[in-house]
């Protein structure tokens, strides 16, 4: 009977403890964000309590994370992400109830570290590669005989050892090409002027990189096209049949009253998400030593977070590497895989020298071996730009992609870093590969170049796209292309379809700026003297006295050959400064302030700015109050050189 009794009391309690025992559980959600209040992607949450295995989340694009059904419990919270410092907290976990964890994390020291030795890969890169400089830790891969070169294909057992003192460098190697601005012409000896569009933004997140920095860029690296085209300007939108709009505007130029403003603007038609093609991307990312510091492989490990969380079951991307040797990190593999995707981004690591043309080769066969016909193809390559082993001739280099855009697979180019920066090497890939070259300074930059403005930076509407302008030498004295100085084409090559030109992406903008002297006013243009053999040129009779100029355009569809001829003529009638060509032509003071540009006139950071406040208009982004705070401080830097 006693027994009995202590059975059902037994029995009793059971009941009663159930429920909370089912209960004792709880959710931990939250939003990562940074100081300025914008959502962050990316950021990597670990929670850990005693006697628990530690978990972990990667915040979504909307900054968003959750741990569901943890156990009751104090946990010790840490949000860590390339360029930020570590966030830490502790919270309590209650019985069915949400905690929320506001985090927000502050620019700073990297607490991402990436490993590189000096020693490891040595006898391993010998074999793969054929010899070969450099060093770094290998880990075993999927690919037959194993990817040298810091490459992993499973995680390491225990936690990597500290980046090596000798393997980043210290100095200083940046590359520029030289570019001397372009000079004023005469229309009576060449009213031609003829080049390619260009709608990399690279030279703007690079300049800024040096201003926030706390010094003034190279001149070389300025190139003022990439400014401008840094920026949306609100343009028509094109009608149908056409892939963009042609708009074109005649001010008073605000750095030289006595000459004109001439503005040429392209708007290309957009595209919403559902009407993206399918994707086949393949990200060829450099993993060489000199890739370890947090501004290179680790923010393109970020960046390619971001990215995959856009990537829907249609889409395939792949990741090639490269270093003393070069190999497939991750096949091809459906967007819908999320899972398996963020697991190959998180083991790659950074070592040995730098064969980028194997790696070049191996990713347009992978990206091939997937093509999507229709669809978007595309070679995505992250690098420094330090091609240092292998194929290194940037003439080799450019023919080798030549060669692979010609079967519909085009190549973007993401430079990353500082110290190291080949700018010419890769900006002339982007331009020989039908793609863009952006340089992403910052978590913010990747996010806009991938995330906000994927469709203009993957999606092609039109190639090959050619802007030649006639210059009327009734109204026209002079004129000068602002910026495309290595843009350039010959009058001749306007015509001809088998001159390679620039691409423009689904809802891109593109801006170009002359500066045109009235006849009538001074022109400071050396002349030459009288021909022997040829006569003078004089306008042709009837000719339309009320127009400036005639702006002719060239383009192809992505996938034809032949192209289009649009023409669009410009009367000769001044009108009050709109919104674009008011914020264009400020940023172009600020580009020729920085170049010290011998045709700079009157501009000064005062009135770039000033001309930028006034001009701003919509800046839902907060890009054009960001350009004010550069010139501002590119102001403060130039004073402050001049008086050391």
């Amino acid at each position: 009977m006693r027994s009995f009794a202590l059975a059902a009391a037994l029995c009793v309690l059971a009941l009663i403890v159930a429920p909370f025992a089912q209960t004792s559980v709880g959710t931990i959600t939250g939003i990562v964000k940074d100081a300025a209040g914008a959502v962050v992607p990316g950021a990597t949450i670990r929670i850990a309590a005693k006697g628990m295995t530690p978990l972990t989340r990667i915040s979504d694009s909307k900054g968003a994370f959750t741990f569901n059904r943890v156990p009751v419990a104090d946990y010790d919270v840490t949000a860590t992400l390339s360029g930020f410092k570590q966030f830490t907290a502790r919270i309590t976990v209650s019985s069915t109830k949400t905690t929320r964890v506001d985090i927000v994390l502050q620019a700073g020291a990297a607490t991402e570290t990436v490993t590189v030795t000096a020693d490891a890969l040595m006898t391993r890169n010998a074999r793969a590669a054929g010899g070969g400089r450099g060093g770094g830790t290998a880990y075993g891969s999927g690919v037959p005989g194993g990817v040298a070169g810091g490459i992993v294909g499973g995680m390491p057992t225990a936690p990597p050892p500290p980046p090596s003192p000798h393997a980043v460098r210290e100095f200083n190697t940046e590359a520029y090409d030289r570019i001397d601005d372009n000079p004023f012409r005469l229309a009576t000896q060449d009213p031609l002027s003829t080049f390619s569009i260009d709608v990399d933004t690279a030279s703007y997140a690079n300049v800024r990189r040096f201003l926030n920095g706390g010094s003034l860029p190279p001149r070389d690296a300025v190139r003022i096209e990439e400014l401008i085209n840094y920026f949306r300007f609100e343009y028509p939108r094109p009608v149908t049949g056409v892939p963009f709009s042609v708009t074109t505007e005649l001010t008073a130029c605000p750095w030289n009253p006595q000459h004109r403003l001439a503005l040429v603007g392209l708007q290309a038609r957009a595209l919403d998400m559902d009407s993206v093609p399918a994707r086949n991307l393949v990200f060829l990312l450099d993993v060489s030593g000199a890739m370890a510091s947090p501004d290179k492989l680790p923010l393109v490990r970020t960046a390619m977070r971001m990215l995959v969380d856009t990537l829907t079951s249609r889409d395939r991307i792949a990741i090639v590497v490269y270093a003393g040797a070069s190999g497939v990190v991750l096949p091809s593999t459906n967007g819908g895989h999320k899972d398996r995707i963020h697991e190959a981004i998180a083991r790659l690591e950074a070592g040995g020298s730098t064969n980028g043309a194997a790696g070049i080769t191996l990713a347009y066969q992978v990206a091939q071996e997937q093509f999507v016909k229709g669809g978007i193809n595309r070679v995505i390559l992250a690098t420094d730009g330090d091609f240092n082993v292998g194929v290194t001739n940037q003439g080799d280099l450019t023919r080798l992609i030549e060669e692979k855009r010609a079967g519909g697979i085009f190549l973007s180019v993401l430079g990353v870093g500082t110290g190291n920066i080949k700018d010419s090497t890769m900006e002339k890939l982007a331009d020989r590969g039908n793609g863009n070259y952006a340089y992403l300074d910052s978590l913010h930059e990747a996010r806009k170049v991938l995330v906000r403005e994927a469709g203009a930076t993957l999606v092609t509407v039109a190639k090959d796209v050619k802007i030649q302008v006639e210059f009327n030498p009734v109204n026209v004295a002079a004129y000068r292309l602002i910026g495309y100085e290595n843009r350039l084409l010959r009058n001749q090559d306007f015509n001809d379809d088998r001159k390679d030109a620039g691409e423009i992406g689904a809802g891109h903008t593109v801006t170009a700026l002359y500066e045109v002297v009235p006849v009538g006013a001074e022109v400071n243009v050396p002349g030459v003297d009288p021909l022997k053999y040829q006569r003078p040129s004089n306008p042709a009779p009837g000719i339309a006295r009320d127009e400036l100029m005639t702006v002719k355009l060239r383009y192809k569809a992505p996938d034809a050959d032949e192209s289009r001829l649009i023409t669009v003529p410009v009367k000769n009638r001044t009108t009050e400064m709109s919104a674009n060509v008011g914020f264009a032509a400020a940023v172009v003071e600020f580009g020729m302030l920085l170049r010290q540009s011998e045709h700079r006139g009157s501009s000064t950071h005062a009135g770039a700015a000033a001309l930028a406040r006034r001009f701003r208009g919509s800046d839902p982004d907060g890009y054009r109050s960001e350009f004010v705070r550069l010139v501002e401080l590119a102001e403060a830097l130039t004073r402050q050189t001049h008086n050391r």
